[in-house]
């Protein structure tokens, strides 16, 4: 079995198997089991801390995304989209032995160069990097949180009253 890391995310329960000698992961947003490396370590923790924590809907979010750069095809390791099914944010990881490098960086820039979203996020289950894009002024913005998914789709969550008065005119 493979030795798991400590990362610099919430514990979360993950259902492991043992097959043919290879330990498995339950993915939750591809429902099968998957092997079991570094990189998925990180992938599974990040993504049930965006689901549990900031409130991304599983049904909205897919891994190993295809696109196809330069006449060559390459995979997001995951995929953020907006309930109009539009890509709002990609999301690289590298296994917690690999440092977040500009080499990193310039991965994830070329798959935004097709796919054109609003937020990157970079991790390694150690550190995490994220910045929301600005087209407009062709830049980006290094950001000290995750966003929540209302935050990354543009939406504002609803305004609930706490009780009947607050909410007269």
């Amino acid at each position: 079995m493979m030795t798991t890391p400590p990362l610099n995310l919430p514990a979360c329960e993950l259902r492991m198997t043992e097959q043919n000698g290879t330990t498995k992961v339950f993915d939750v947003l591809r429902q099968r089991y998957v092997a079991l490396t570094p990189e998925e370590w990180v992938r599974q923790h990040f993504v049930h801390f965006l689901i549990s924590e900031k409130d991304f809907s599983q049904a909205l979010m897919g891994h190993e995304i295809q696109l196809s750069l330069n006449g060559m095809s390459r995979r997001c390791d995951t995929v953020v989209y907006d309930r109009q099914l539009r890509p709002r944010m990609i999301v690289e990881y590298k296994r917690p032995d690999v440092s977040i490098t500009q080499k990193v960086f310039d991965q994830i820039g070329r798959y935004n160069m097709v796919m054109r979203v609003d937020w990157l996020i970079v991790s390694n289950g150690l550190e995490h990097y994220c910045c929301r894009m600005d087209y407009e002024h062709q830049t980006y913005m290094f950001v000290a949180e995750i966003p929540t998914f209302d935050e990354v789709v543009g939406e504002k969550p609803e305004e609930k009253p706490t009780n009947e008065s607050e909410s007269k005119p």
